[in-house]
């Protein structure tokens, strides 16, 4: 680890590993650098450094004077990046993702990427006057800032919600008010389509109760041209925390695509395979099915068998995975391969390469799906048995009771 510091300022920033690009961890209101650590501790990308730092009002920087603002913000975490020797990808979460935003749009031949964690929009959340004030009162109370975040969360645990108590008992009440004004507001460029041209990924908890799916639709992803959105399961506005191995999984693939390495593949565009994916959705894995599919998987004992049952299978494979990232595509005639990862059964790592073959058409007429390892092979297996049973043969699956 190396401690750095912004000259003849309080901004000490801390930096571990080493690689070409750097991906800059930027923590929510009322938190610290560390809420990152669990997701870079489940990171696999090589080649990349880490970069945490402390805002200003919070961490280890409670002492720090005002203003408190979207814009001054901004201007401190894009001097961590203008010190760093390589590119980043600025990752923010809740009233960070404003700030990264801004980091971004000043400075688009640094950035490789964008990843807004249970977003704010930078037009800010523009709540009621009665949830804003509830938020303001917040300041020098550890008790109700702990029931705030168990109420917005679904999954974090005692220690969790006690750690974060004390971080954010600590910052000055003056200090909470001015932030909940910052992030609420928002900031003018929020209302125009975003400065920033790159690639973006906004990552939602499923059962956020602040960042709901419409603010993030409404006040986000359609301020961005070049963006994927991924939601994950049994979490909530603190995603980040409670599920870091999907996150870290999310981050992995972001990475590969926003700095490939090598050149024999491209990037991986939106088609019915991977949005019927996005979607959960057998009906619309149907739609990318020729009548006569065939399906074989590392999941099953032997093929299934035209569209009705292949759809069925999909869209029950798809409930299963709590993120799910295509990272890498490929062509060669009529077959198109696909790299993914993705995460199920809390936070375990599933990698694999699916192959499609399309008719004249371009729909599917086989598709051959490879998971890995063996023991999330089975267990896969198994679940997909059991949410299936009663509409597909449970023959096709396995049966740890054999």
């Amino acid at each position: 680890m190396q401690l750095d510091r912004i000259a003849d300022t309080d901004i000490r920033f801390q930096r571990n590993g080493a690689g070409d690009r750097a991906l800059v961890f930027v923590h929510g209101f009322l938190d610290d650098q560390h809420v990152w650590d669990a997701v870079i501790g489940e990171l696999r990308s090589e080649g990349v450094e880490t970069v945490q730092l402390d805002l200003a009002g919070m961490g280890e920087r409670t002492d720090a004077s005002g203003p408190f603002t979207l814009d001054r913000f901004a201007s401190e975490v894009g001097a961590v990046v203008d010190a760093l020797d390589t590119p980043a990808v600025l990752i923010g979460q809740s009233m960070a993702a404003p700030i990264v935003e801004l980091v971004a749009a000043a400075r688009p031949e640094r950035t490789l990427g964008v990843v807004l964690v249970t977003p704010v929009p930078l037009g800010g959340a523009r709540l009621p006057d009665e949830a804003v004030e509830s938020f303001r009162g917040l300041g020098g109370d550890p008790r109700a800032q702990r029931a705030l975040r168990q109420q917005l969360s679904s999954g974090l645990g005692e220690a969790d919600l006690d750690r974060l108590a004390v971080v954010g008992g600590r910052v000055r009440p003056e200090v909470v008010r001015a932030l909940v004004d910052c992030w609420n507001a928002g900031h003018p460029d929020g209302e125009r389509p975003s400065r920033y041209t790159g690639p973006v990924l906004v990552i939602r908890g499923a059962d956020d109760g602040l960042v709901t799916e419409d603010m993030v639709a409404d006040g986000v992803l359609e301020r961005f041209g070049t963006v994927e959105a991924a939601t994950v399961d049994r979490a909530g506005h603190w995603v980040h925390i409670e599920r870091p191995a999907a996150v870290a999984a999310l981050l992995d693939a972001f990475l590969s695509k926003a700095h490939p390495a090598g050149n024999r593949t491209r990037g991986v565009g939106p088609q019915q395979w991977t949005l019927a994916f996005a979607e959960k959705s057998a009906a619309s894995f149907a739609e990318a099915f020729a009548e006569d599919v065939v399906l074989e998987a590392s999941t099953l004992t032997r093929p299934v068998e035209g569209r009705e049952q292949v759809k069925q299978v999909m869209g029950a494979a798809s409930g299963i995975y709590e993120s799910l990232a295509f990272t890498q595509e490929s062509s060669s005639g009529p077959r198109t391969y696909l790299e993914w990862e993705a995460t199920a059964f809390g936070g375990t790592r599933i990698r694999g390469v699916t192959i499609l073959t399309k008719d004249e058409h371009g729909q599917i007429v086989r598709a051959a799906v490879h998971h890995r390892p063996l023991g999330v092979v089975l267990r896969f297996s198994a679940e997909l048995r059991d949410r299936l049973r009663g509409r597909i043969d449970p023959a096709h699956f396995y049966d740890g009771d054999r």
